[in-house]
């Protein structure tokens, strides 16, 4: 549980600003979000007992880290902030960025500092994009595929697969795009609220098109085709690419 940051109070330091957003529902979220704090220490990473502190703005930040006498003799040292909410999974690569499953945390510098010498470097905002898991509550009506992704090889099933659809609307050719990832068991349930291709205005049949990322030159795909595919256990292969 986070503590909450008066706003009378905001004026610490803070080497990281996160912001939960809840990629489903296209809104910032703080309620029933938990962040646990690691430090990189000789070669491995260290569990923190500090806790995050919650801003008026819903963002979650660690003023006083890094705060310490003569910073100036004292180097940056490398954290991670991991994120967990009931339902969903936490997407870590920023916008824009490649998606690696190795990925299990959002790191940051914290640069030290002191009353006199502010830190290094100032930090920015940043989005953490919350995706629903396969045990996410879906409200009644909402369209979803389900299956599991697995090395094409092994058929090994891989946990942390980005698995997602994207397209435009037939009528007004608006974007969607509909994303999830793969439990520790590989499987994933994916969303389909939107419209798929239609072969003509009044066909029935529509068809998405799954892709699935593990990591940079690893991903796989699968087209899935509703309604008659609804019920179906899909099953995404990962292969090099």
């Amino acid at each position: 549980m986070s503590r909450f940051l008066p706003l009378a109070r905001s004026t610490f330091h803070s080497p990281a600003w996160f912001i939960p957003f809840d990629d489903y529902a296209r809104r910032v979220r703080s309620a029933g979000v938990t962040v646990q704090l690691d430090r990189f220490e000789d070669g491995a990473w260290l569990p923190l007992d500090d806790a995050a502190v919650r801003t008026p703005s819903a963002a979650f930040a660690y003023p006083g880290l890094g705060r310490c006498a003569e910073p100036w003799a004292a180097p940056p040292r490398r954290h991670r902030a991991r994120f967990a909410a009931a339902g969903y999974q936490p997407l870590y690569p920023a916008d824009g960025q490649p998606f690696s499953a190795g990925l299990v945390g959002v790191e940051f510098l914290v640069h030290p500092y002191d009353d006199t010498h502010p830190p290094a470097v100032a930090a920015e905002p940043r989005l953490v994009r919350l995706l629903p898991g396969v045990s996410f509550p879906y409200p009644p009506g909402v369209r979803t595929v389900h299956g599991a992704v697995v090395d094409a090889a092994t058929a090994q099933p891989i946990a942390n697969v980005l698995v997602e659809a994207e397209g435009r609307t037939s009528r007004d050719l608006t974007p969607w795009h509909e994303r999830t990832l793969s439990d520790a068991t590989g499987a994933f349930r994916l969303a389909l609220r939107w419209e798929g291709e239609k072969a003509g205005e009044h066909a029935v049949e529509e068809t998405f098109h799954l892709r699935a990322t593990e990591r940079p030159g690893r991903s796989g795909s699968l087209v899935v085709r509703l309604p008659q595919d609804i019920e179906r256990r899909h099953v995404i292969e990962i292969r090099e690419s």
